[in-house]
């Protein structure tokens, strides 16, 4: 230690100053967080606004002001996104203010409570029972006990003198004591360790691939597209250059699923909100989406499935007639023990205690390993180690003793002796074991049933710790986990390959060092499966940077909270219930309503193809399919993509949406031609054709969206009355805003066809549905002779 510091001081405020000014302090990571600058600018300059934002200017060219009103609903849509988002970020700040941590640190005489992050050089900082130590530090101070278990996974405690170092990223267990800070920021030891972790990490979201091959594609097609469909309403159609541009202007913005990328942004943000009422923190927003598609979930032992603290399992009685009972209650009302094993002690023994009076302590010590008291007459009492109390009669309960150590748990034996204390700190004479205490990992009480639930949910759990795996394996079997007696002692396997076939062989792994954590959940996803790893320690930053769901404690350490998609805020296992649940429900409604939109992307983009080759007069203009999209696919959207939905998220999202939206839109596809044949034929105006295709586009939309809403309830069928509603009232009264034929005009003509193409809409729909999975078995049968061969 190059400087000494007065541990009755601390540093001084102007010592403080200069060690901030030289940089000298305990800087963590950057939050991941967006701020509202980038939130504005990443929703208005998208690639889907920027051409809206073109299209519209096209239109005020060539005056057509009532074909703008595409460009009211972008700008509502861009709003709301810019207000769902911004609101996720203040719940997201809210929760990652609370979830700072703190410390007690030493200036100037006065004792402060600081972040971790505005600890110094050279600091004195005050550690009591159940805090992290936030920097390297040497003790100068006292003797704390601490657990290293974040940093090693290694949950035994060690005793910290007068000199001797402390990691940060470990917890104290007992004691109190007064430390200098030898390291800050970087050149902290839980820092070098999750250094390997800081490689930019590959997102594993299908949504965010999906869309963004969606506009990839619509961004290479929609300018030659463009092109050559204005040449040819201008040039072989012979329309003036408004009609021209507002022909091509519609079928550009059909092919546009801009409210798609909208609703996706929604529906997370919402479920960013909706989340932190579960006190969970989503910093990663696809973090939801990965959540839904999980099918393996990795658990760390202590602090997930256990509480992070002992317990007592059961009390075997060797001689009662020495009241056992009532000398551990004396024991715990006298002994001002506290640890881990007295904490457990008090809470398993309650009661009154006996009236006895207590003439002499001995507290707990890590060399002795016991602690005891004598209460006169009453005799004397002692609890601790079995092989340190008896000394060379510990063979007279081996067998029991290593029966309990066998099943994985600590044994603690309670002695008896009519003699006093020999001494200051020495046994009395004549020791008699009266009882046997067998403790282990108390049990969080709800793991039980959260491990059931995942199990039943289709998700495989697998338990990976640094600790004995007999003791692991036993913790896991108390806390109802399938094939927990399936376990390995890692520190076997000494290659990375003996690794990853261990991992798909077994359930519950031991001594398991960071690296080899990595390495097992490297290997469950090149299984194929969707993985999520829980932890709480840095020794878990690692595995946890790997995983494509990670999941922190809060109560862990500061760099795996860093690293983590998701934050549990109350270190609650049970809350991934509710987690789970919430992602399945924002993604599997993301994707139901995602068909909507791409239903029209495809059929404007094949009409739109059509309508060149054949040399015909595009049907649309912009308003009308405003109408069709408003009704049939944005305002649904927005509603079913806020219910509730519990189904395991599998498969691919694009080729799931396509499946979906391609049958919708070939019906629409076919209607549309069979119009622009009869009205070649017959023959129909343009404006006619236009408005029997606006109706049998809307309806078709009606008709795919009341399959989208299936099993209907009464909120569904709700929806659907009001969107079909919505869509007949222009039809039959604001005909000239929309450039459509008046009812009472229909020729009979137009009647017919309308009749006709009617009926056909299902049968349609549902022959391009069979089409569709005809293919996608054909397609699926290539593909395994494919893997054969």
């Amino acid at each position: 230690m190059e400087n000494y510091i007065n541990p009755e001081f601390g540093l001084t405020q102007t010592q403080v100053d200069e060690r901030v000014k030289e940089g000298k302090i305990n800087s963590q990571p950057k939050s991941k967080a967006k701020t509202i600058s980038a939130i504005i600018r990443d929703n208005i300059l998208t690639l889907f606004n920027i051409l809206n934002i073109i299209l519209a200017l096209m239109v005020i060219f060539v005056a057509s002001y009532r074909n703008l009103l595409f460009i009211n609903i972008v700008i509502i849509n861009t709003i709301i996104g810019i207000v769902q988002e911004i609101k996720a970020k203040k719940t997201v700040d809210k929760l990652s203010l609370i979830s700072q941590p703190h410390t007690t640190v030493l200036r100037e005489g006065q004792r402060q409570v600081i972040n971790f992050e505005n600890i110094v050089l050279d600091d004195v900082l005050i550690l009591t029972p159940g805090k992290q130590i936030p920097s390297d530090s040497v003790v100068i101070k006292g003797e704390i006990e601490v657990n290293e278990s974040l940093l090693t996974g290694e949950s035994e405690p060690l005793i910290k003198r007068l000199g001797e170092s402390l990691l940060s990223g470990s917890f104290v267990i007992s004691g109190e004591g007064t430390v200098q800070v030898t390291h800050v920021g970087v050149e902290n030891y839980a820092a070098k360790l999750a250094d390997d972790a800081k490689v930019m990490k590959k997102l594993n979201s299908e949504i965010m691939r999906a869309l963004k091959l969606i506009m990839k594609v619509i961004g290479i097609v929609i300018v030659p597209i463009g092109i050559l469909l204005m040449y040819n309403q201008i040039v072989f159609q012979g329309l003036s250059l408004q009609a021209g541009v507002v022909a091509t202007v519609a079928a550009l913005i059909g092919m546009i699923p801009e409210g798609l990328v909208l609703l996706t942004s929604v529906a997370l943000a919402v479920g960013v909100i909706r989340l932190g009422h579960y006190k969970t923190l989503v910093q990663e927003l696809y973090g939801i989406e990965t959540l839904a598609r999980v099918d393996m979930l990795c658990l760390d032992k202590t602090g997930t499935i256990t509480e992070g603290n002992m317990e007592v399992l059961s009390l075997e009685i060797l001689k009662n007639e020495k009241n056992p009972v009532q000398g551990l209650r004396a024991l715990v009302a006298n002994v001002k023990d506290d640890n881990a094993t007295f904490k457990a002690l008090k809470d398993y023994f309650k009661g009154e205690p006996p009236q006895w009076r207590c003439e002499k302590i001995i507290p707990f010590s890590s060399a002795r390993k016991w602690s005891g008291a004598n209460f006169g007459g009453f005799g004397t009492y002692i609890i601790g180690a079995p092989e340190n109390i008896l000394g060379s009669q510990y063979h007279s309960i081996r067998d029991k003793v290593e029966t309990y150590a066998s099943q994985g748990n600590r044994v603690l034996m309670i002695g008896y002796s009519n003699s006093s204390f020999r001494g200051d700190y020495e046994l009395p004479d004549n020791i008699e074991t009266i009882a046997l205490l067998p403790m282990g990992d108390k049990i969080r009480p709800d793991a039980k049933k959260t491990l059931e639930f995942f199990h039943n949910q289709g998700v495989t759990i697998k338990v990976i710790s640094g600790d004995n795996p007999i003791t692991v394996s036993q913790v896991a079997k108390r806390a109802g986990l399938w094939d927990s007696d399936h376990y390995i002692d890692a520190s076997v396997l000494t290659t990375d390959e003996e690794v990853r076939r261990a991992a798909l062989t077994y359930t519950v792994f031991g001594r398991v060092t960071p690296n080899q954590k990595k390495v097992l959940i490297k290997a469950l996803k090149e299984a194929g499966h969707t993985v999520a790893m829980t932890g709480d320690g840095v020794n878990d930053v690692l595995a946890l940077r790997e995983a494509d769901c990670s999941i922190a404690m809060a109560e862990g350490s500061d760099a795996t909270r860093q690293v983590a998609q998701l934050v549990l805020l109350d270190s609650n296992f049970a809350s991934l219930t509710r987690v789970l649940m919430e992602g399945r429900r924002v993604i599997n409604n993301i994707r139901r309503v995602a068909s909507l939109f791409l239903v029209k992307t495809i059929f404007s983009f094949l009409l739109a193809i059509i309508v060149i080759v054949a040399n015909k007069a595009y049907p649309f203009v912009p308003i009308q399919l405003t109408l069709i999209s408003t009704l049939t696919i944005g305002i649904p959207a927005f509603f079913l993509a806020l219910e509730p939905n519990k189904n395991r998220v599998t498969g691919y999202f694009l080729e799931y949406v396509l499946k979906k939206s391609i049958p919708g839109a070939m019906a629409i596809v076919v209607n549309i031609i069979v119009i622009l044949i009869l009205g070649g034929l017959v023959p129909l105006t343009k404006m006619e054709i236009s408005t029997l295709s606006v109706i049998l586009t809307g309806l078709t939309g009606l008709i795919i969206l009341f399959r989208v809403c299936q099993p209907m309830n009464s909120k569904r069928w709700g929806l659907f009355f009001v969107m079909t509603a919505g869509f007949v009232f222009p039809i039959l009264f604001l005909e000239n805003l929309f450039f459509l034929v008046q009812i009472s005009e229909f020729t009979w003509v137009m009647v017919a066809i309308l009749i006709v193409l009617l009926i056909g809409i299902y049968p349609l729909i549902k022959l391009f549905t069979w089409l569709v999975t005809l293919i996608e078995g054909y397609y699926f049968q290539w593909k395994k002779k494919e893997k054969r061969a």
